[in-house]
């Protein structure tokens, strides 16, 4: 069974986004061995500067680098990543579940991921051009997560 990490920075603020991303890792329980990563946010200022930003995006990085193995396919979350459709997720998953027996899905802070980190990544996705709270992404990541184990299944989640 192939071992799904979702590594994200922050915790879930709002009881309606941890009532859904109960809900969806109940769901992927009898599909993929589920793990929900969450790492401390760094703390800045109302109005941070250029430096200060990158000092976050750094530290919350190799904080999430520090989680990542050797043989995992990473999967970067990140606004320069290619758009894919459902189907072309499901696709792309049941190919990795042939190469590596666990996927880390990587979603940063409110300042995005360190270019270092970005090139680790095997793949790099965006969930499109609009902005999104970084905490509702990962809710629609598992919502997707979820619609492309159903589509491998075949079954009539996906219409």
């Amino acid at each position: 069974m192939l071992s799904v990490n979702i590594i994200c920075v922050g915790k879930l603020k709002e009881s309606y986004l941890r009532e859904a991303v109960d809900e969806y890792s109940k769901r992927m329980k009898p599909l993929c061995k589920l793990n929900i990563i969450e790492l401390p946010e760094e703390r800045v200022g109302d109005n941070p500067s250029q430096s200060e930003i990158e000092r976050t995006v750094s530290a919350e990085s190799e904080r999430i680098m520090q989680k990542l193995s050797k043989g995992d396919y990473v999967i970067a979350m990140c606004v320069e990543g290619r758009n894919i459709s459902s189907e072309e997720l499901s696709a792309r998953i049941e190919d990795i579940s042939m190469q590596s027996s666990t996927v880390d899905l990587v979603i940063g802070g409110s300042w995005g991921l360190s270019d270092k980190l970005k090139s680790r990544a095997d793949l790099k996705l965006s969930m499109g051009k609009m902005t999104f709270p970084h905490q509702l992404c990962r809710v629609m990541l598992l919502e997707q997560l979820y619609r492309a184990f159903q589509i491998s299944k075949g079954t009539k989640y996906h219409k």
